[in-house]
């Protein structure tokens, strides 16, 4: 199956999820790279990011309704931020969330896909600890 079979309404959701993935890694990765300059890490966040494709991005870009997204506006909870580790912890998750909603909604129509975003939320919870015990400690 592929995404031009599924309900707009689901490509909606798997569009909003795969961006937010990509973009929680890409925030990850760049405090690696820049901040830590952790070669590894912002590796390793590059390659997964990169797994996060799904086809064809056409199908996706016609469900999408950014305009019309009722919690468009930002909610005061995501100003919550003290320091980068705040930031980190935080993109960690939205990462690991997204890729548990895309694993769900793949179980459905193609169980291949399901499986690679599984593979990509526990390589998450890895480097998240890696990364938030490395960096805690002074390491790096």
């Amino acid at each position: 199956m592929t995404n031009n079979q599924l309900p707009p309404e689901l490509l909606r959701v798997v569009d909003a999820n795969t961006n937010r993935l990509k973009e929680g890694i890409r925030v990850i990765e760049d405090i690696a790279r820049y901040v830590h300059n952790d070669k590894e890490l912002s590796t390793s966040l590059k390659n997964l990011r990169h797994q996060c494709r799904i086809e064809p991005l056409e199908a996706l870009l016609a469900s999408r309704d950014s305009v019309n997204d009722v919690l468009r506006p930002t909610m005061q909870s995501e100003m919550n931020r003290t320091d980068l580790r705040s930031i980190l912890i935080a993109n960690y998750k939205r990462a690991q969330e997204s890729s548990r909603v895309l694993e769900e909604l793949y179980k459905i129509v193609e169980p291949a896909l399901s499986e690679r975003f599984k593979n990509i939320r526990y390589e998450l919870y890895t480097l998240e600890k890696k990364n938030l015990l490395d960096h805690s400690n002074g390491s790096r």
